[in-house]
């Protein structure tokens, strides 16, 4: 069984707040784009994991897609195992969600390959015990994700936008970037509802004026790439460009593929971990099925 598991982008992010053990609750607006980690899946005695692509990741109990596998044996006490092979594409700590997709597809892929049949919604139960991002790169689509991540509320997406994904600088941790939040000053907030009508309309200019990552400043503050990445994507024709998660990934959205091409062929030039790809509504997508 092969499929990918793709990646997301935070049109959106805002902290409204801190529960008592320390985890943050969000309100952001979230959707798959098309850059992916291949998975594949093979029925076997025990959970194994082996690593391809760039970057090469250990294939042990840190890697989420392992834990996953594990978590959805231990819940549902399935006695065989299987043969996880990811091969990386997504950028590592770029706040894109890499290793929660990962899990995301593991979790579904082991699903149907150990015809365990259990709902989304129990799939998403698991995820969170895995990462607060996995519930919704399980569930992929245009959402409206708060609490921590468990709290998903689905969008309509009037279309889908071509994006110039860069990654201009080393990654960043998300627990030191959401410690240093607290310390600096938030310079704006996103418009949430806003931003979800621009994306159901399809509209660049409202979508625009109403984006925006309260994280991004805190982050560029410790990689300067960050900014310079940004000013180059829209001086390249972006509509928008903006940081994703707690970075240091940052995305320019594009009115057309032609203009996105171009970006992508000047940013590259620049920067080595360039993308071309585009926001979609689907999160796993299977190549093949057993």
């Amino acid at each position: 069984m092969r499929l990918k598991a793709r990646a997301k982008i935070n049109w959106t992010l805002d902290i409204v707040g801190q529960r008592a053990d320390g985890y943050h609750l969000m309100d952001m607006l979230m959707q798959p784009v098309t850059l992916s980690d291949d998975i594949t899946l093979e029925k076997a005695d025990q959970v194994t994991l082996t690593t391809g692509g760039t970057p090469l990741l250990p294939a042990d109990e840190r890697h989420l897609a392992y834990r996953a596998a594990l978590a959805l044996k231990a819940h549902t006490g399935y006695p065989g195992g299987a043969a996880i092979h990811v091969k990386k594409h997504i950028p590592v700590g770029a706040g894109m969600g890499g290793g929660s997709a990962d899990a995301a597809g593991v979790l579904i892929g082991l699903n149907r390959l150990w015809a365990l049949n259990l709902s989304l919604s129990e799939l998403e139960a698991i995820g969170l015990t895995l990462g607060a991002d996995v519930p919704f790169c399980l569930r992929g689509g245009l959402t409206r994700t708060t609490g921590i991540g468990e709290c998903m509320e689905n969008l309509p997406c009037g279309r889908c936008w071509p994006l110039v994904v860069v990654q201009p600088c080393e990654g960043l941790s998300t627990k030191e970037i959401f410690t240093a939040y607290h310390e600096g000053v938030v310079d704006a907030r996103p418009d949430n509802a806003a931003a979800a009508l621009a994306l159901a309309q399809g509209d660049a200019s409202a979508l625009s004026d109403a984006m925006a990552n309260v994280m991004q400043p805190v982050s560029e503050q410790r990689r300067s790439g960050i900014a310079e990445a940004i000013a180059a994507l829209n001086a390249r024709g972006a509509f928008a460009a903006q940081m994703t998660g707690s970075g240091s990934a940052v995305f320019g959205a594009f009115t057309s593929t032609d203009a996105a091409k171009a970006a992508f062929e000047a940013a590259q030039r620049l920067w080595e971990r360039t993308y071309l790809c585009e926001s979609c509504m689907e999160s796993v997508v299977f190549d093949n099925e057993p």
